[in-house]
Protein backbone atom coordinates (compact mmCIF):
# COMPACT_ATOMS: atom_id res chain seq x y z
CA UNK A 1 0.00 0.00 0.00
CA UNK A 2 1.16 3.53 -0.76
CA UNK A 3 2.15 5.58 2.25
CA UNK A 4 0.40 8.94 1.93
CA UNK A 5 1.70 10.35 5.22
CA UNK A 6 3.63 13.59 4.89
CA UNK A 7 7.32 14.26 5.37
CA UNK A 8 7.67 17.61 7.14
CA UNK A 9 10.78 19.66 6.37
CA UNK A 10 11.20 22.31 9.06
CA UNK A 11 13.33 25.07 7.59
CA UNK A 12 13.42 28.63 6.35
CA UNK A 13 12.87 29.58 2.73
CA UNK A 14 16.52 30.06 1.74
CA UNK A 15 17.93 26.62 2.54
CA UNK A 16 19.71 25.03 -0.42
CA UNK A 17 20.49 21.90 1.60
CA UNK A 18 16.81 21.27 2.31
CA UNK A 19 15.92 22.13 -1.30
CA UNK A 20 17.91 19.14 -2.57
CA UNK A 21 16.15 16.70 -0.25
CA UNK A 22 12.71 18.15 -1.02
CA UNK A 23 13.37 17.85 -4.76
CA UNK A 24 14.44 14.22 -4.35
CA UNK A 25 11.32 13.39 -2.32
CA UNK A 26 9.09 15.16 -4.84
CA UNK A 27 10.67 13.15 -7.65
CA UNK A 28 9.83 9.98 -5.74
CA UNK A 29 6.23 11.08 -5.28
CA UNK A 30 6.53 11.39 -1.49
CA UNK A 31 4.14 13.99 0.03
CA UNK A 32 6.25 16.82 1.48
CA UNK A 33 5.33 19.90 3.48
CA UNK A 34 7.86 22.66 3.95
CA UNK A 35 7.19 24.43 7.25
CA UNK A 36 9.04 27.30 8.87
CA UNK A 37 7.98 27.54 12.55
CA UNK A 38 9.33 31.09 12.52
CA UNK A 39 6.41 32.04 10.25
CA UNK A 40 4.00 31.61 13.17
CA UNK A 41 1.66 33.42 13.58
CA UNK A 42 1.92 35.46 10.36
CA UNK A 43 1.31 32.55 7.95
CA UNK A 44 1.25 29.44 10.16
CA UNK A 45 -1.67 28.47 12.38
CA UNK A 46 -2.05 25.75 14.99
CA UNK A 47 -5.11 23.77 16.15
CA UNK A 48 -4.28 20.58 18.09
CA UNK A 49 -6.30 18.65 20.66
CA UNK A 50 -4.48 16.56 23.29
CA UNK A 51 -6.42 13.81 25.07
CA UNK A 52 -6.10 10.14 25.93
CA UNK A 53 -6.08 9.29 22.23
CA UNK A 54 -2.96 11.33 21.59
CA UNK A 55 -2.57 14.60 19.70
CA UNK A 56 -4.88 15.28 16.79
CA UNK A 57 -5.51 18.35 14.72
CA UNK A 58 -3.71 20.42 12.13
CA UNK A 59 -0.89 22.84 11.52
CA UNK A 60 -1.53 25.01 8.48
CA UNK A 61 0.89 27.02 6.36
CA UNK A 62 -0.10 29.52 3.69
CA UNK A 63 -0.48 26.68 1.17
CA UNK A 64 -0.53 23.34 2.99
CA UNK A 65 -2.21 21.53 5.88
CA UNK A 66 -0.56 18.94 8.14
CA UNK A 67 -2.46 16.28 10.08
CA UNK A 68 -0.28 16.02 13.20
CA UNK A 69 -1.35 12.42 13.80
CA UNK A 70 -0.20 11.30 10.34
CA UNK A 71 3.35 12.58 9.87
CA UNK A 72 5.78 10.03 8.51
CA UNK A 73 9.02 11.80 9.33
CA UNK A 74 10.50 15.21 10.10
CA UNK A 75 13.68 16.68 8.61
CA UNK A 76 14.62 19.42 11.09
CA UNK A 77 16.91 21.75 9.20
CA UNK A 78 17.29 25.50 9.73
CA UNK A 79 13.97 27.08 10.74
CA UNK A 80 13.77 30.79 11.49
CA UNK A 81 13.65 31.82 15.15
CA UNK A 82 10.27 31.90 16.84
CA UNK A 83 8.91 35.44 16.94
CA UNK A 84 6.05 37.64 18.10
CA UNK A 85 3.32 39.13 15.91
CA UNK A 86 4.23 42.30 14.06
CA UNK A 87 3.92 45.41 16.18
CA UNK A 88 4.35 43.67 19.53
CA UNK A 89 7.32 44.88 21.58
CA UNK A 90 9.10 44.37 24.90
CA UNK A 91 7.87 41.84 27.45
CA UNK A 92 4.73 41.15 25.45
CA UNK A 93 6.85 40.16 22.46
CA UNK A 94 8.99 37.88 24.62
CA UNK A 95 5.86 36.28 26.07
CA UNK A 96 4.42 35.60 22.60
CA UNK A 97 7.75 34.23 21.38
CA UNK A 98 8.02 31.87 24.34
CA UNK A 99 4.46 30.63 23.84
CA UNK A 100 5.23 29.92 20.17
CA UNK A 101 8.41 28.05 21.06
CA UNK A 102 6.85 25.88 23.74
CA UNK A 103 3.45 25.57 22.04
CA UNK A 104 4.10 25.09 18.32
CA UNK A 105 7.62 23.84 19.01
CA UNK A 106 6.30 21.45 21.62
CA UNK A 107 3.75 19.99 19.20
CA UNK A 108 6.34 19.65 16.42
CA UNK A 109 8.61 17.82 18.85
CA UNK A 110 5.88 15.36 19.90
CA UNK A 111 4.39 14.12 16.62
CA UNK A 112 3.23 10.57 17.33
CA UNK A 113 5.09 7.93 15.32
CA UNK A 114 7.19 10.45 13.37
CA UNK A 115 10.85 9.70 12.66
CA UNK A 116 13.10 12.72 13.27
CA UNK A 117 16.30 13.64 11.42
CA UNK A 118 17.25 14.93 13.95
CA UNK A 119 14.84 15.61 16.77
CA UNK A 120 15.26 19.35 17.54
CA UNK A 121 15.83 18.67 21.23
CA UNK A 122 18.56 16.15 20.42
CA UNK A 123 20.18 18.74 18.14
CA UNK A 124 20.19 21.18 21.04
CA UNK A 125 21.76 18.66 23.42
CA UNK A 126 24.52 17.85 20.92
CA UNK A 127 25.50 21.46 20.14
CA UNK A 128 27.63 21.98 23.26
CA UNK A 129 31.31 21.53 22.40
CA UNK A 130 32.35 20.35 25.90
CA UNK A 131 29.73 17.58 25.65
CA UNK A 132 30.82 16.78 22.09
CA UNK A 133 34.47 16.35 22.99
CA UNK A 134 33.96 14.40 26.19
CA UNK A 135 31.46 12.08 24.47
CA UNK A 136 33.74 11.64 21.46
CA UNK A 137 36.65 10.61 23.66
CA UNK A 138 34.45 8.19 25.58
CA UNK A 139 33.27 6.65 22.29
CA UNK A 140 36.81 6.06 21.06
CA UNK A 141 37.49 9.07 18.83
CA UNK A 142 40.83 10.87 19.13
CA UNK A 143 40.51 14.51 20.21
CA UNK A 144 43.28 17.12 20.54
CA UNK A 145 44.02 18.34 24.09
CA UNK A 146 41.48 21.10 24.72
CA UNK A 147 41.15 23.72 27.45
CA UNK A 148 38.01 25.72 28.22
CA UNK A 149 38.83 28.55 30.58
CA UNK A 150 38.22 32.16 31.59
CA UNK A 151 41.61 32.37 33.37
CA UNK A 152 44.34 34.25 31.50
CA UNK A 153 47.24 32.63 33.36
CA UNK A 154 45.87 29.12 32.77
CA UNK A 155 45.27 29.85 29.09
CA UNK A 156 48.83 31.12 28.66
CA UNK A 157 50.19 28.09 30.47
CA UNK A 158 48.22 25.77 28.19
CA UNK A 159 49.42 27.60 25.07
CA UNK A 160 53.03 27.29 26.25
CA UNK A 161 52.72 23.60 27.12
CA UNK A 162 50.69 22.45 24.09
CA UNK A 163 51.64 24.95 21.39
CA UNK A 164 50.93 25.55 18.64
CA UNK A 165 47.42 26.22 19.96
CA UNK A 166 44.30 27.52 18.25
CA UNK A 167 41.35 29.45 19.65
CA UNK A 168 37.79 28.57 18.58
CA UNK A 169 34.48 30.09 19.65
CA UNK A 170 32.23 27.81 21.69
CA UNK A 171 29.21 29.03 19.69
CA UNK A 172 28.92 30.94 16.43
CA UNK A 173 26.85 33.89 17.56
CA UNK A 174 25.37 36.15 14.87
CA UNK A 175 27.20 39.47 15.11
CA UNK A 176 26.64 42.59 13.06
CA UNK A 177 29.14 45.46 13.10
CA UNK A 178 27.94 49.07 13.49
CA UNK A 179 28.41 49.53 9.72
CA UNK A 180 26.06 46.63 8.99
CA UNK A 181 28.68 44.04 8.07
CA UNK A 182 28.04 40.47 9.22
CA UNK A 183 31.07 39.22 11.14
CA UNK A 184 32.30 35.75 12.10
CA UNK A 185 34.99 34.58 14.48
CA UNK A 186 37.09 31.88 12.83
CA UNK A 187 39.57 29.43 14.27
CA UNK A 188 42.93 31.16 14.69
CA UNK A 189 46.34 30.26 16.09
CA UNK A 190 47.31 32.06 19.30
CA UNK A 191 50.53 32.44 21.30
CA UNK A 192 50.86 32.81 25.07
CA UNK A 193 51.63 36.52 24.72
CA UNK A 194 48.56 37.17 22.53
CA UNK A 195 46.17 35.92 25.24
CA UNK A 196 45.00 38.99 27.14
CA UNK A 197 43.01 39.61 30.31
CA UNK A 198 39.86 39.83 28.16
CA UNK A 199 39.74 36.03 28.42
CA UNK A 200 38.04 36.61 31.79
CA UNK A 201 34.98 38.10 30.05
CA UNK A 202 33.72 34.72 28.74
CA UNK A 203 34.72 31.06 28.53
CA UNK A 204 37.27 30.47 25.76
CA UNK A 205 38.20 27.23 23.99
CA UNK A 206 41.87 26.59 23.27
CA UNK A 207 42.97 23.45 21.45
CA UNK A 208 46.29 21.97 20.44
CA UNK A 209 46.75 22.44 16.71
CA UNK A 210 46.77 19.19 14.76
CA UNK A 211 49.74 18.81 12.40
CA UNK A 212 47.40 17.86 9.58
CA UNK A 213 47.93 17.02 5.94
CA UNK A 214 44.29 17.65 5.07
CA UNK A 215 40.84 18.10 6.55
CA UNK A 216 38.00 15.58 6.48
CA UNK A 217 34.26 16.15 6.63
CA UNK A 218 32.42 12.98 7.54
CA UNK A 219 28.67 13.20 7.00
CA UNK A 220 26.69 10.50 8.81
CA UNK A 221 23.14 9.57 7.82
CA UNK A 222 22.17 6.67 10.04
CA UNK A 223 24.36 3.73 9.11
CA UNK A 224 25.70 5.53 6.01
CA UNK A 225 29.01 7.36 6.40
CA UNK A 226 30.27 9.70 3.69
CA UNK A 227 33.92 10.66 4.21
CA UNK A 228 35.23 13.55 2.11
CA UNK A 229 38.87 14.60 2.03
CA UNK A 230 39.35 18.38 1.77
CA UNK A 231 42.65 19.56 0.28
CA UNK A 232 43.99 22.93 -0.78
CA UNK A 233 43.23 25.18 2.18
CA UNK A 234 46.16 27.61 2.54
CA UNK A 235 45.23 28.52 6.11
CA UNK A 236 44.03 26.99 9.34
CA UNK A 237 40.25 27.23 8.75
CA UNK A 238 39.25 25.75 5.40
CA UNK A 239 35.86 27.52 5.50
CA UNK A 240 37.66 30.73 4.52
CA UNK A 241 38.96 29.27 1.25
CA UNK A 242 36.11 27.53 -0.57
CA UNK A 243 37.41 28.70 -3.96
CA UNK A 244 40.72 26.88 -3.42
CA UNK A 245 39.44 23.55 -2.10
CA UNK A 246 39.44 20.12 -3.73
CA UNK A 247 37.18 17.31 -2.56
CA UNK A 248 37.58 13.56 -2.90
CA UNK A 249 35.83 10.61 -1.21
CA UNK A 250 37.92 8.89 1.46
CA UNK A 251 37.28 5.49 3.09
CA UNK A 252 36.34 5.66 6.76
CA UNK A 253 38.53 3.40 8.93
CA UNK A 254 36.57 0.75 10.81
CA UNK A 255 37.59 2.05 14.23
CA UNK A 256 36.47 5.58 13.32
CA UNK A 257 33.18 4.27 11.91
CA UNK A 258 32.50 2.29 15.08
CA UNK A 259 33.23 5.31 17.27
CA UNK A 260 31.09 7.63 15.11
CA UNK A 261 28.10 5.31 15.40
CA UNK A 262 28.62 5.11 19.17
CA UNK A 263 28.69 8.93 19.27
CA UNK A 264 25.43 9.20 17.31
CA UNK A 265 23.82 6.66 19.63
CA UNK A 266 25.02 8.57 22.71
CA UNK A 267 23.17 11.70 21.57
CA UNK A 268 20.28 9.84 19.88
CA UNK A 269 21.18 11.41 16.53
CA UNK A 270 20.47 10.13 13.03
CA UNK A 271 22.54 12.79 11.25
CA UNK A 272 25.88 14.36 12.11
CA UNK A 273 28.56 16.38 10.27
CA UNK A 274 31.94 15.51 11.79
CA UNK A 275 35.08 17.59 11.19
CA UNK A 276 38.45 15.85 11.43
CA UNK A 277 42.08 16.64 10.77
CA UNK A 278 44.19 13.85 9.21
CA UNK A 279 47.80 13.71 10.39
CA UNK A 280 50.84 12.22 8.63
CA UNK A 281 50.47 8.95 10.54
CA UNK A 282 46.91 8.46 9.29
CA UNK A 283 45.19 9.36 12.55
CA UNK A 284 41.78 11.04 12.40
CA UNK A 285 41.54 13.83 15.01
CA UNK A 286 38.02 15.01 15.77
CA UNK A 287 37.49 18.75 16.12
CA UNK A 288 33.72 18.83 16.49
CA UNK A 289 30.41 17.44 15.26
CA UNK A 290 27.65 19.71 14.02
CA UNK A 291 24.39 17.78 14.51
CA UNK A 292 22.80 19.85 11.76
CA UNK A 293 25.74 20.70 9.53
CA UNK A 294 25.79 21.73 5.89
CA UNK A 295 26.80 19.45 3.01
CA UNK A 296 25.22 20.88 -0.14
CA UNK A 297 28.35 22.74 -1.28
CA UNK A 298 30.12 19.50 -2.19
CA UNK A 299 30.36 18.48 -5.89
CA UNK A 300 27.24 16.81 -7.30
CA UNK A 301 28.64 13.29 -7.17
CA UNK A 302 29.01 13.65 -3.39
CA UNK A 303 25.88 15.66 -2.59
CA UNK A 304 23.79 13.27 -4.66
CA UNK A 305 24.70 10.32 -2.46
CA UNK A 306 23.97 12.24 0.75
CA UNK A 307 20.68 13.54 -0.68
CA UNK A 308 19.53 10.04 -1.57
CA UNK A 309 20.52 8.66 1.84
CA UNK A 310 18.50 11.36 3.62
CA UNK A 311 15.53 10.87 1.30
CA UNK A 312 15.67 7.11 1.94
CA UNK A 313 15.63 7.70 5.67
CA UNK A 314 12.69 10.11 5.50
CA UNK A 315 10.71 8.06 3.00
CA UNK A 316 11.28 4.71 4.72
CA UNK A 317 11.80 5.53 8.42
CA UNK A 318 11.35 1.91 9.49
CA UNK A 319 14.06 0.62 7.15
CA UNK A 320 17.72 0.79 8.15
CA UNK A 321 20.08 0.87 5.19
Amino acid sequence: MADDRHVVVATRLDDVTADLVIAELNERGVPVVRLDPGDFPSSVTLDVLLDEGGPCGRIRTATRSIDVSAVRSVYWRRPSPYSAPAGIRGDEAQWCTDQARYGLGGVLGALPGAHYVNHPWRNRDAEYKPAQLSTAARCGLQIPPTLITSDQARAREFAADYGPVVYKPLWNTDYTAPDGRHLNIWAAEVTPDSITAQVSMAPHLFQQRVDKICDIRLTAVGENLFGVRIDGAPGLDWRLHYDKLAYSPIPVPSDVAKAVHAYLDAFSLVFGAFDFGLDRDGHWWLYECNPNGQWAWFPDHITGRITRALADRLQHPGVRR
